[in-house]
């Protein structure tokens, strides 16, 4: 018997416990909003410092005005640029959620690239399938208003769009180079194409590397043709992630040690800084975070040491 009560207690506790986590991660903590800070020493001495509001994965839904208005506040940060790694829409009707969001930032250069939420509706998946691998594209999914999506951000914003796509924008007097890769998960990626695209643009003393789902392949192109700095989101940072261990899955075939913030990434003896954004949001349908606030990045690019 009281082996028996000793169990009982055993599995109350950790019922509690389960009950616990899931208020936490479902009630609060996916509102928990947060700037996570880096500093990225890039530039060529004496150059004046960049800083990058790096935003993704709103996955935003038209009762969302909590995340809108806080999204719309990061204007106050005065970023020299904006990125935009894609999963904007969580919702048919979100994209009023986004000109909300966003529309404090008219007049900021910025860039953006898709994510399949910006291509197709979101739809019901068991959470417990992404422990076996990437999920899937359902076929069968809607597709969203992505040309009204793209014309907000590139008429009304001014941002350039970079999905299979490369330019120059201009800050501080100072042409920085930038290209960038439609939605990899769903392998809409045009890699073959990419060196010649770069090829094609002006000498400029940095240049950006923005996808949305950060594959391997993806990474090891950007590196090649010459990336200074690599942003990526879709990983969510596991979204669900073990305290004092980090995150189960990456979405993807990232490893899952860099499924959140900044590190590094090496192809052929190169090694690139890379940011991985954990996201903003979730699916509608998974509406919960554990151990992974919802965040932006603030990056400062900064002159590298003499």
């Amino acid at each position: 018997m009281p082996a028996a009560r000793a169990g009982f207690a055993t599995l109350g506790a950790l019922a509690g416990a389960g009950a616990a986590a899931a208020v936490w991660g479902i009630g609060i903590e996916r509102h928990l909003y947060t700037v996570r800070h880096h500093t990225v020493r890039v530039l060529q001495p004496g150059a004046d410092p960049i800083r990058i509001l790096h935003v993704s994965d709103a996955h935003m839904a038209p009762w969302q005005r909590g995340k809108q208005e806080w999204m719309a506040r990061l204007a106050s940060l005065r970023p020299d640029l904006v990125v935009n790694t894609g999963d904007n829409l969580g919702h048919p009707e979100g994209l009023d959620g986004i000109r909300r969001a966003f529309a404090p930032f008219r007049g900021v250069p910025g860039v953006f690239v898709h994510g399949s939420n910006d291509l197709y509706e979101p739809s019901p998946r068991n959470p417990l399938r992404y422990i076996t691998g990437p999920s899937k594209r359902r076929q069968s999914a809607p597709p969203l208003d992505t040309d009204a999506l793209d014309t907000f951000f590139a008429d009304e914003l001014g941002w350039t769009g970079l999905n299979n796509a490369a330019g120059t924008v201009e800050i501080h007097g100072t042409p920085v180079n930038v290209f960038g890769v439609n939605d990899a998960h769903h392998r809409l990626d045009d890699l073959d194409g990419l060196p010649g695209l770069v090829a094609a643009l002006p000498q400029a003393p940095l240049t950006l590397g923005v996808t949305h789902a950060p594959y391997q392949r993806v990474l090891n192109r950007f590196a090649d043709v010459g990336a200074d700095v690599i942003l990526a989101g879709h990983t969510h940072g596991g979204q669900v992630r073990v305290p004092f261990y980090g995150a189960l899955v990456s979405n993807c075939d990232l490893p899952t040690r860099q499924a959140r913030g900044l590190s590094t990434w090496t192809h052929d003896g190169r090694t690139v800084p890379l940011n991985v954004s954990a996201g903003l949001g979730h699916s509608i349908y998974s509406p919960v975070r554990f151990a992974c606030p919802p965040e932006v990045s603030l990056l400062t690019l900064a002159p590298r040491s003499r």
